[in-house]
């Protein structure tokens, strides 16, 4: 709204102002709980922020002691009214936009008549809004964001502590009890609820299966773990804000065990095979890394610090390794590692190629690796063979053989105790 005053009379003006301040309160009040409903008003100005945190104004505009105008403001707009965390950049625009109109009416309003002043507090108003709209606090744990003046409102509990004592994951999809289970009411706030949206509608989350009301269920989508595991669906569902913040969180950490949870996937999906076969290779490899002196000063096996599980095990995924194999990413990075990896040591370093076997079946070739595709691999002494002398040769392993004549050669020598 303008303060351009033009028509009005100065009485007429002062009239109609001294009314509308006595029926508007400071925006900026602390607002009352219900047993500070009776408070001394004369208390209110102790509430307000301090001069020294206001912004500064440009040179040649007047300044004013904050605390004794404020009461004068005469603000009747709330740039505040949404949500927590449903601020578009449409208000920092219109804020802005005031900010100018309001310098602009200073401009032209007679030198230090009062209402210069008033526009000047206006501004002032105006100003702190747009600070207090750009700054946020954000929650070390969860992410989770609100401006300082709404910190004593949060009353839910951070998810972060959720994740650290309960990292697992609902596999069962949507599992939905019904209203009824919750008595009607927000499966997090406890507020009535109803699907009629009496007194207010009920908001079901597809991950937790539960019922939540509007203020916390704002219809987020996210991915779906149960439904991925279980059908390889990665289509974004509707979820509460608690579950979407939890789902955040835990997008990263491996705790699925898929060939326990859903092992037919591996024959549905072809590229959870590839990976797979990646993922034991570069276990296969890691000996080979964890005692190379060259190896270690390049640090490879930090090519996949982001993903430290897979240099531990090959059973564990999280959903982001599931997003991007679902993408077809995470087969090409992987691809890449595997191959950066493998020429390290069969090609760039003496001291992993002296590590390498031959086929003692059939003494020919070039050197092996147990990472190799055309190899296998004696389970009981780990000596490497070509596949297919593996598999035609219906003898003993070779190494195995020979360890075992010399165990026997051992235990015959004379004086030697046997059963020590």
């Amino acid at each position: 709204s303008s303060l351009r005053m033009k028509g009005w009379d100065a009485m007429e003006y002062d009239e109609k102002l001294a009314r509308f301040r006595q029926a508007h309160l400071n925006p900026f009040n602390k607002p009352l709980g219900p047993r500070q409903h009776e408070q001394d008003p004369s208390e209110k100005s102790q509430e307000v922020t301090s001069e020294e945190t206001l912004p500064e104004l440009p040179t040649g505009e007047p300044e004013f002691h904050y605390s004794e105008r404020v009461m004068d403001l005469g603000l009747s707009e709330d740039h505040f009214s949404r949500p927590v965390g449903l601020f578009l950049a449409s208000d920092v625009q219109q804020l802005r936009q005031a900010i100018e109109e309001c310098k602009q009416v200073i401009l032209e309003l007679p030198e230090q008549s009062e209402k210069q002043k008033d526009a000047v507090v206006r501004l002032i108003h105006l100003r702190l809004k747009l600070q207090e709209l750009k700054t946020w606090y954000t929650c070390t744990g969860c992410y989770y964001r609100c401006h300082s003046k709404c910190l004593n409102l949060i009353s839910k509990p951070c998810v972060s502590s959720k994740v650290s004592h309960q990292a697992e994951y609902e596999l069962n999809i949507c599992p939905e009890t019904g209203l009824d289970s919750q008595d009607y009411r927000c499966a997090e706030c406890r507020a009535p609820i109803s699907l009629r949206g009496v007194p207010s509608e009920a908001r079901q989350c597809d991950y937790t299966g539960q019922y939540y009301c509007s203020h916390c269920h704002w219809n987020d989508l996210a991915v779906i773990p149960a439904r991925v595991v279980h059908n390889w669906d990665f289509e974004p569902r509707k979820v509460s804000r608690c579950s979407m913040r939890y789902l955040a969180l835990m997008v990263s950490r491996p705790v699925l065990r898929l060939r326990e949870i859903n092992p037919l996937l591996f024959n549905y999906v072809e590229e959870l095979v590839e990976i797979r076969k990646l993922r034991q290779d570069i276990l296969l490899m890691k000996p080979y890394f964890i005692t190379c002196k060259e190896a270690m000063e390049a640090r490879l096996l930090l090519q996949l610090q982001d993903r430290q599980h897979f240099v531990e095990n090959d059973e564990m995924y999280s959903i982001q390794d599931l997003l991007e194999v679902h993408m077809g990413r995470l087969s090409c990075s992987l691809t890449e590692i595997h191959t950066l990896f493998a020429k390290h040591i069969k090609l760039d370093c003496e001291r992993c190629q002296a590590k390498g076997f031959v086929c003692e079946l059939c003494k020919e070739g070039d050197v092996l690796f147990p990472f190799d595709s055309h190899t296998s691999v004696c389970t009981d002494c780990s000596a490497v063979f070509h596949r297919d002398c593996y598999y035609d040769n219906s003898t003993t392993c070779p190494k195995c053989a020979r360890l075992n004549l010399r165990k026997q050669s051992l235990f015959q020598e004379p004086g030697l105790d046997v059963d020590a």
